[in-house]
């Protein structure tokens, strides 16, 4: 999404960073020094931040690879003082394998017919080359005569990688546009996604801009299809990745069989992402086909918490009370990348690895950082989802997805709701988990939103201009208070957003504490 405004502000952030360094180095004098390399350490940090957003603008790469040029001329001892509101000396400092074995796949000169593969992503190369480029590389043998071409919904992580490492892998929106340019005739979009979740909802609106360019365009199932109506709604996708990981994490953990692991007392914990999305469910039905499967001693967990039952001390509590004294922890994701390497496997005290040994209910904890990507039945699958997609492509105008279906005839009445921003500065409230109160009245829709703190203190139903001209009907602020995990609570601004539509994004212009109107584009999904 190309935001002018975000790009003058980043570019002016830049400017400011390097004439402030300049400065820098121009009035050092004897026994600055330390000083002075802290500052550099603070501005490598400062552009670092700038470029860790979800979202992109035509300046970009340049300010990607500023960011490298800044951190390249840091001595070692500088890397290792960097630290930001994102940044920190393993952005550019961590080594996570070798990124020239990767292919981007954005060449050109596709084709009339594309298999558009779409992943969130990941910046650890190693993991992407193994878990992705896998996937990728299985689709391609088994259509040969398609060409398969890459994107990522995450930029934050399209940004990182650039700048680390020089790799310009395509974002979905310049991913369609690489199509519609190459005259594809033929698309089929084949999500890496666990779920019908948001960022599968995401696809299917970014496909409605480009839909009628195509003379077909389908999107496939994601991994574990259909989301299905309740827990116990399990479908021959989930049984599948199911027996899969098991069969792999049980050979990878040294045993023959996994019953011969359950009886030297050994349980295996999957951690997936977790989501307040109504596809959540997915992880519970998870649950219920492993019970169905009779694997006693594999359980589901997230890193988010949601289902509730799928947190951490939930899970740990779960398997101490079944009686086991050896736990496996391994990725319930596509990707083993930053997830699977700090929240799961990671040293840090909030890990799960750490937070399973702080229990001192088991003799062991052991960590499996493979994603299912790399799994031959997973690969398969993936492939399956895709013949059918090419078997059946959707000629005419675009399925309603399943928001929109209910959004057609959606009666008066409150529902929770996501509600997705452009930005890591204006969001829901983190103790919300991107969820809001839609009101629906006479056919006409408000969403109530929580924010982070008192910082914005107006909206505006429109763009940034409209909302400065004299006479501008600005939404004025709620004080809500929201309470934390840890039980502390805190006062925020609430607004009450009109939605013109759900699934569709709409502009929605702030004013903060300094007086200075940004556009922004805001989205409302999934009601429930």
């Amino acid at each position: 999404m190309k935001k002018r405004t975000t790009s003058v502000i980043l570019a002016a952030v830049f400017a400011s960073a390097l004439l402030l360094g300049s400065l820098h180095a121009a009035e050092t004098e004897p026994g600055q020094g330390a000083e002075t390399e802290s500052g550099q350490a603070a501005e490598t940090a400062q552009l670092i931040d700038a470029i860790y957003v979800q979202e992109w603008n035509d300046d970009t790469y340049d300010l990607c690879e500023q960011a490298k040029a800044s951190w390249d001329a840091l001595t070692d001892e500088e890397k290792e003082s960097v630290e930001g509101e994102y940044a920190d000396p393993d952005y550019f400092g961590r080594d996570t394998g070798d990124a020239s074995k990767d292919d981007p796949l954005n060449a050109d000169e596709i084709g009339e017919n594309e298999i558009l593969v779409v992943s969130f992503g990941t910046s650890f190369n190693d993991s992407r080359v193994e878990d992705i480029k896998g996937v990728e590389d299985a689709i391609a043998a088994a259509y040969p005569d398609w060409s398969v071409r890459r994107a990522f919904t995450a930029q934050i992580i399209l940004n990182h990688i650039y700048a680390r490492d020089g790799e310009k892998i395509d974002n979905i929106e310049q991913a369609l546009e690489r199509a519609v340019e190459n005259g594809v005739k033929n698309l089929v979009i084949q999500p890496t996604h666990l779920m019908h979740g948001a960022e599968y909802d995401e696809i299917i609106a970014a496909l409605e801009a480009y839909r009628d360019q195509f003379e077909t365009a389908a999107v496939a199932e994601p991994l574990l299809g259909e989301v299905g109506a309740d827990i116990a709604d399990i479908n021959e996708d989930k049984q599948i990745v199911a027996e899969a990981v098991t069969k792999e994490a049980v050979r990878a953990a040294g045993y023959d069989s996994l019953e011969s692991a359950s009886q030297d007392g050994t349980a295996f914990v999957l951690m997936g992402h977790g989501t307040a999305h109504t596809a959540k469910v997915s992880y519970s039905q998870m649950a219920s086909q492993m019970k169905a499967l009779h694997y006693d001693n594999v359980f589901i967990g997230t890193v988010e918490g949601e289902p509730e039952e799928t947190s951490c001390e939930h899970v740990i509590e779960e398997v101490k009370n079944a009686g086991y004294t050896k736990v496996v922890l391994r990725p319930l994701m596509v990707v083993a990348g930053d997830h699977a390497n700090n929240d799961m496997a990671g040293d840090e005290d909030d890990s799960w690895k750490s937070m399973f040994t702080a229990s001192g209910a088991f003799d062991s904890i052991d960590c499996q950082v493979e994603g299912l990507g790399r799994i031959e039945a997973v690969k398969d699958l993936y492939v399956s989802h895709t013949s059918a997609a090419i078997e059946e492509p959707e000629h005419a105008e675009a399925p309603e997805t399943e928001s929109e279906a209910v959004s057609a005839a959606l009666p008066d009445g409150e529902y929770d709701v996501i509600f997705q921003t452009d930005s890591n500065m204006f969001r829901i409230n983190e103790a919300l988990h991107d969820t809001a109160r839609l009101t629906v009245k006479d056919g006409k829709m408000t969403v109530h939103i929580s924010l982070a703190s008192q910082n914005i203190v107006n909206l505006f139903p429109g763009i940034a201009e409209d909302a400065a001209k004299e006479g501008a009907k600005l939404l004025e602020p709620t004080r809500d208070e929201v309470t934390y995990s840890d039980g502390m609570t805190e006062t925020v601004n609430g607004f009450d957003v009109p939605v013109p539509a759900l699934d569709t994004e709409f502009d929605l212009a702030l004013i903060g504490t300094k007086g200075k109107w940004y556009d922004h584009k805001v989205m409302v999904s999934s009601p429930e």
